[in-house]
């Protein structure tokens, strides 16, 4: 069995449908620097981009990219069993009105795919009866079987004051969450210029930094329940965790310069709260992610492709999976076993 984790998803009649089109293009804030336009491609078919600054491309959709046809095709072509969809990246911007179009969509994909497909829900997260009411429908009505957030809002992190009243019923509900990276860091002005260094290294500081405000908040101990699975692999976070919780020294050193507390306490949440997303595993080398197995546990990484940014990326990255040196146990964990577990699938 393999389970995609994460799958794009954007309403199969975005390029067709002038309301949902706007309700996508109005809601990127340009006095932020979101430049959305949409253009036509020599091919024919549309291109929704989305750029900071003007001229710096962040996202691309491309028409076609996104239906129910495409996915199946793709995961035929690459061996994959089941997907989870999720809307990227955009949703950090969405009213809800435009949300329940696209969970709408959602939940009715999901059920043309004869099981292959679940959903995450997308709504605003700022708590408040509406939005509450439509997390109630995306579960209870839709079927959905997990939730999504932005790992930023604007400059705010899930960390701040303003995202209690959502964790709040979330911890409750005890649903899975989908921490989905966002174009840029909060501050991005000094790696915008270069491409990789833009739309790979920019969203893996984006998620670094999320991450490790989650952890030092102590936000996981008002809300213990909490599930986040980090994109890109919570921003290499298997490189930083040891680093960022030193021990005290065996010396009696003049001065204390770092804080050498936290270091049982982060390593709680991080076995307890935090799971990682592959995110197009191929794309980071063997020996980063076997690193990432040994550091992390295999039983706190999930598959996942980014289809169709990319659309060798699931098939490619099922292989290297296969081919990785681990066990058969660890293989299978990531696979679908910490999937099936964290959303309930099976």
């Amino acid at each position: 069995m393999i389970i995609d984790c994460n799958m794009h998803h954007l309403p199969e009649d975005l390029f067709t449908n002038e309301k949902i089109m706007e309700g996508f293009l109005s809601t990127a804030p340009r006095s932020f620097g979101e430049i959305a336009t949409l253009e036509m491609l020599a091919s024919g078919k549309q291109h929704l981009i989305l750029e900071k600054p003007q001229g710096y491309h962040n996202l691309d959709y491309v028409e076609g990219d996104y239906s129910l046809e495409a996915k199946l095709k793709a995961m035929d072509d690459a061996g994959v069993d089941k997907g989870l969809l999720r809307v990227p990246v955009w949703q950090e911007w969405l009213r809800l009105d435009t949300c329940k179009i696209v969970n709408d969509n959602a939940a009715d994909m999901c059920k043309r795919s004869n099981g292959r497909l679940y959903a995450n829900a997308v709504l605003p997260p700022w708590g408040g009866k509406e939005n509450l009411y439509e997390l109630e429908r995306c579960i209870k009505e839709l079927g959905m079987v997990g939730v999504q957030l932005a790992c930023h809002y604007g400059q705010l992190y899930l960390d701040d004051e303003a995202f209690k009243p959502y964790l709040k019923v979330l911890n409750e509900t005890g649903v899975p969450i989908i921490v989905h990276h966002t174009p840029l860091p909060v501050y991005w002005q000094s790696i915008y210029e270069f491409t990789n260094l833009r739309r790979e290294f920019g969203r893996v500081v984006d998620q670094a930094t999320a991450l490790g405000r989650e952890l030092f908040s102590g936000m996981f101990e008002e809300f213990p329940n909490l599930k986040f699975i980090h994109t890109m692999f919570g921003g290499n976070w298997f490189a930083n965790q040891n680093l960022t919780t030193p021990h005290k020294s065996k010396k009696n050193e003049v001065l204390s310069r770092f804080d050498t507390t936290e270091a049982d306490r982060i390593q709680k949440y991080l076995k307890n709260n935090i799971f990682y997303d592959m995110t197009h595993p191929a794309s980071w080398g063997k020996d980063q992610v076997e690193c990432a197995v040994k550091v992390c546990g295999a039983d706190h990484l999930l598959f996942g492709s980014s289809f169709p940014v990319v659309y060798g990326w699931m098939s490619s990255g099922v292989d290297f999976v296969k081919n990785l040196d681990i066990t058969e146990e660890q293989r299978n964990l990531i696979f679908h076993g910490n999937t099936e577990r964290l959303f309930k699938l099976a």
